[in-house]
């Protein structure tokens, strides 16, 4: 296309590369999802140690599939990455685990659980845009902060459930989360995009897509994993809530205290600009 460019002349696909991150990949996320059953751990361990390959190779060849050097000389492509993972990993399954509790334990049909859930993409949508301007005129690092500590807020709020927590309650730490993503996302997405030349923008993208997918996978992988040690392979009925209960107060304490972390790591990026 006229408007395109093209500087990766002559640079030879490493095909070796994208077959093993393909594999490593798959591994982990279908390992991960039929955890804590053994299968689950050998294709996780499995996924890690093709992964492992994978950074060895891509360390050796001239044209890799995913350029290591800028995770190791690019403080804030790597640190901004590590960021939408922590932040992707720790919020991805609340709608999931929330939508349960809304059902299970207080009652409400499918429709009512999702009228009470969409007030967290409703703030996503309406915030994320005027975010984005404003990382174009501050450093990203501070928005982006402070949306993963207003993450981490809302799901730490939403460790003290109860069956009687009222529907305001809910809708508030779910407003929290969706300002917090909100504030997040656009800065995080612009931080990234920022911090490589014209020529990596490609890779740019596509490393923050892993990240995000990743991220999504360990998040569900995290809930069904406590719904499994905490319930098991039972449907999900009314003398399973106090079980459920303990389960969700553990899955929104490890994603809360993921955001917690993720705060240092959006900090330490350092400045585009």
């Amino acid at each position: 296309m006229k408007t395109e460019w093209k500087e990766a002349q002559g640079e030879a696909f490493d095909t070796t590369g994208s077959i093993l991150f393909g594999l490593s990949l798959v591994a982990l996320m279908y390992g991960f999802s039929k955890l804590p059953n053994l299968l689950g751990l050998w294709l996780v361990l499995a996924g890690l140690a093709i992964g492992a390959v994978f950074i060895w190779i891509e360390s050796k060849i001239q044209y890799p599939v995913l350029n290591l050097t800028l995770f190791r000389r690019n403080v804030t492509f790597a640190f901004s990455n590590l960021a939408a993972l922590i932040n992707y990993s720790a919020t991805s399954a609340a709608a999931f685990l929330l939508s349960l509790y809304l059902q299970y334990v207080k009652g409400l049909t499918p429709r009512q659980a999702g009228l009470v859930l969409v007030v967290q993409p409703v703030l996503m949508a309406i915030v994320s845009p005027a975010t984005g301007w404003l990382s174009d005129k501050v450093e990203p690092r501070i928005p982006a902060s402070v949306g993963m500590g207003l993450s981490a807020a809302g799901l730490i709020l939403l460790v003290v459930l109860q069956p009687g927590t009222t529907l305001t309650v809910v809708a508030c730490c779910l407003a929290l989360l969706g300002l917090g993503f909100g504030l997040f996302s656009s800065p995080n997405t612009n931080a990234i995009m920022s911090s490589v030349e014209k020529r990596q923008l490609g890779i740019a993208s596509a490393s923050l897509a892993t990240m995000r997918l990743t991220g999504q996978m360990f998040s569900m992988g995290v809930a069904l994993l406590v719904i499994s040690l905490f319930i098991g392979p039972v449907k999900i009925a009314p003398e399973h809530h106090a079980a459920f209960l303990q389960g969700l107060r553990v899955a929104f304490l490890v994603f809360g205290s993921l955001c917690g972390i993720g705060v240092f790591a959006s900090l330490a990026r350092g400045k585009v600009r």
